[in-house]
């Protein structure tokens, strides 16, 4: 039995779309998979970050973020492990930034969709983040078919929010520009996966 309004998915959703419009790291790495392998790798991609997102938001649902705060020394050891998966990713995409796009180790297929789960599962803030959201939109007493349901449009939301990015970037002139530009993107994007690695890292 669902005990959710319309209004409350509805002011998630507006939250969702914000935080995805944001040119965050998992973002910039999806559009820039989308330029360098194509509209395909570019899908699969979004398909892993909002997968990926949305298991953040279950576990948030189902009270990771308490059992986090109960036992620190996990989330600490997640946190250093996903901050050093995430400046790797960022100093291979540094080292390969002036590489041909058919040197580069740009991913394509279910690779593309497990690097897409990875960035993501990299980061455990993402299950506190998602905690404060829930609290603040939807009403404490969410059965078990709410919270699949919520589940279920989180993923549905970024995945269309990512292919449409892929569609839209996935043209000859969008992939021509991308060619002209891609030392100057892959770096910024190399950075910006470098800076949360870091923040992860350092933060307390």
């Amino acid at each position: 039995m669902l005990s959710l309004g319309w209004e409350h998915l509805v002011a998630f959703n507006v939250a969702l779309l914000a935080a995805l419009a944001s040119p965050g790291p998992a973002l910039l790495y999806a559009l820039r998979t989308t330029l360098a392998s194509g509209r395909a790798a570019g899908i699969a991609t979004g398909a892993g970050l909002g997968l990926m997102a949305a298991l953040w938001t279950l576990m948030a649902l189902l009270g990771l973020d308490a059992l986090f705060r109960l036992f620190p020394f996990a989330y600490i050891a997640f946190k250093i492990v996903g901050a050093l998966y995430l400046i790797w990713i960022a100093v291979q995409t540094w080292r390969h930034a002036r590489d041909p796009i058919g040197e580069t180790s740009a991913p394509a297929g279910h690779r593309a969709f497990l690097r897409g789960m990875a960035i993501n599962l990299a980061n455990p803030k993402s299950v506190l983040f998602a905690a404060a959201v829930l609290v603040v939109i939807f009403p404490p007493d969410l059965t078990l078919a709410d919270k699949a349901l919520i589940t279920l449009n989180h993923f549905l939301v970024e995945l269309a929010a990512y292919a449409g990015f892929a569609l839209l970037l996935s043209t000859r002139a969008a992939r021509a520009g991308y060619l002209g530009a891609k030392p100057v993107i892959d770096r910024i994007a190399a950075l910006l996966l470098g800076a949360l690695g870091l923040r992860l890292l350092l933060d307390r």
